[in-house]
Formats: C-alpha cells, structure tokens, sequence
C-alpha cells in the first residue's frame, strides 16, 4: 500500500499543530430521557430514515461496560428518548451506513469468560441489515478483538471497508481498508485480508476509523480517532481526520481535528479515561462548517461545530 509521503507524526505533534490553528468552535451537550440514571455516550451523527431523524447511541452504567445501542429520537429538540417499540442491541460503540438503500448498523459485542459472565475476554463486531429499523437482521461478524470495522458506498457501487488489525499486522491497533462489490462478501476473511495503511501511528500509539464519507472528488474522507499512552498509563483520545484515494490507496496525513479540552469539565467512567473522547460522526453543511457528535470521557454525549475539516480536500 502507499506510504503517507510525509514522516509519521505523533499525538503530541498533531496536537502542537492543532493548538497552532485557532478555530471558531461551538459546543453543546446532548440530554437523554427514558434511560434510567445510565449514561449515554459514544453516539452516532444523527441521521434521516424512513422520515425520522434518530441516532444511536452507547447506554450504559458508570461502573459497568455492559451496555446497551438505544435507537434515540428528538421530539422537542431538546432532549434525546428511546425510539418507542424499537429494539435495543447487546452491543458498544454504535455506527451506521446506507449501502444501496439498506441500512447498516454495526456495533462491539463482549465476549465473557465461560467461569466469570463479568470477566470481558475478547470482543467482536457484529453488523445488522435492513430496510427498516425495526426488522434488521444480522449478517456478518468481524474477527474476535478487532473494533472499528466502518463501511460506505463509494461511486461505482463499490463498498470500501475500514478494519483495524492489532498485533503482528497491527501492533496497538493500525487502520486496513478494502473493497469489496457486495454485502455478501463481508466476512471474516475480507476483514483479515484488508491491506494495512503504512506510516500512520508510530509504534507506540494507535487509531481507528469511526465514520466514513464520499468526497466530492470519489475518494473517502475518514473520520476517526487517534490515541495514545503517557508514562501513568492514562489513555487520550483525539479526533482526527483523513483521506483515501480508492484508485491508488493513497492517504492524506493524519490531522486532529477536536480534543477533549473542547468540552466542559464533566464525569469521566474512570480516571484514566478522561481525556478520551469518540468521534461517532460528522454531519457536513453547505456553509463550509460541520458538527461532530462525540462520547466524551466515556460519560457523556456533545456535539460540537466547527469548520469543514474534510473542504480542503475537495
């Protein structure tokens, strides 16, 4: 695969240079009813289906990781409740795509030890299909322990998937992508055999692919995140961005384009996870601003507007 042309920069650097570029941002936290005292993160962009606008979203106790995909709607546009009679999903980390019609919904199953039902041991991604919320049925599973499986339909009718291989072929977890001419051949193999990205994460940190969209020019913009370790083992988490030439498989050089000091103070799950957040989407407009929908600190759920990050590619 191309290697990136430029020398592979880390999160401190990415962060020097996003510090650097003052941009005008606004912030807004998102309010959920109807789920108890559990909180609400990790949400999707709000999408249009069948005449509603809904996202999903990761539902979940402050003490556990067992959680819950709730189908959201917004009545009074101010606060997000469970979409009535829908089901809900075993499922962390929610995302969505439209492949010729059909929607995709996606999410993290754990998987728990036979002797302790609340010791995770590994992870596995699971894909739903349909063409109404309320009758998808699963289709594909991603390989155990690989997160960040994103799909999208490109130009020609294609679909391109984003994996996120870890150890021999990933290390902490580095971004793959390939292409694939149906649904039909989302299997564990494809995910395997995806091509790996060079020169993206230095060894010590990883990334992961959260949404994906088709550029004006047919390449694919990414949205994802970026992540590393400091010497207390406590995690940070950035959102970044970049893009995919599906001809060559060219990228563009990582960019961050949030961070968790955009938000409030505010909970965090755990103290090592506060400087985390999750880009779960991107919604762009026509004025050269966008808004992105983003777990923060694995507690709560904002959107937050700033400009364009995917324009300059155009």
């Amino acid at each position: 695969m191309t290697r990136n042309p430029v020398k592979t920069a880390t999160c401190n650097q990415l962060l020097d240079t996003f510090y650097a570029n003052l941009r005008v941002a606004k912030v807004e936290k998102l309010e959920f009813s109807g789920v108890g005292k559990r909180d609400v993160y990790n949400i999707t962009a709000p999408f249009r289906y069948n005449g509603e606008e809904v996202i999903l979203g990761r539902v979940e106790e402050r003490d556990s990781e067992f959680s819950q995909v709730f189908f959201f709607i917004c009545n009074n546009e101010e606060v997000w409740s469970p979409r009535v009679h829908t089901h809900t999903y075993n499922l962390q980390d929610p995302c969505w795509a439209i492949i010729q019609g059909e929607l995709i919904v996606g999410g993290v199953e754990v998987i728990t030890a036979a002797d302790h039902p609340q010791k995770i041991v590994s992870w596995v991604t699971q894909f739903y299909r349909g063409f109404n919320i309320d009758s998808l049925c699963h289709f594909s599973s991603g390989p155990g322990t690989m997160k960040d499986i994103r799909l999208i339909e490109l130009t020609d009718g294609r679909i391109g998937v984003f994996t996120r291989p870890q150890g021999a072929r990933g290390g902490r977890g580095q971004i793959g992508f390939t292409i694939i001419h149906s649904l039909d051949e989302l299997n564990e193999q494809t995910f395997i055999n995806a091509e790996v990205f060079q020169d993206q994460f230095v060894p010590e940190e990883w990334g992961g692919a959260n949404e994906a969209h088709l550029l004006k020019n047919g390449h694919v913009g990414v949205l994802g995140h970026i992540a590393c370790l400091d010497k207390l083992d406590i995690k940070h988490y950035y959102a970044m961005v970049f893009t995919v030439n599906t001809e060559t498989f060219e990228t563009t050089p990582i960019k961050i384009i949030a961070a968790r000091s955009d938000f409030p103070i505010g909970p965090g799950k755990r103290p090592d996870l506060q400087d985390v957040i999750f880009s779960g989407g991107i919604i762009r407009s026509d004025n050269g601003r966008a808004v992105l929908s983003v777990g923060v600190s694995d507690a709560e759920a904002y959107t937050l507007e700033i400009p364009d990050p995917f324009l300059e590619y155009e």
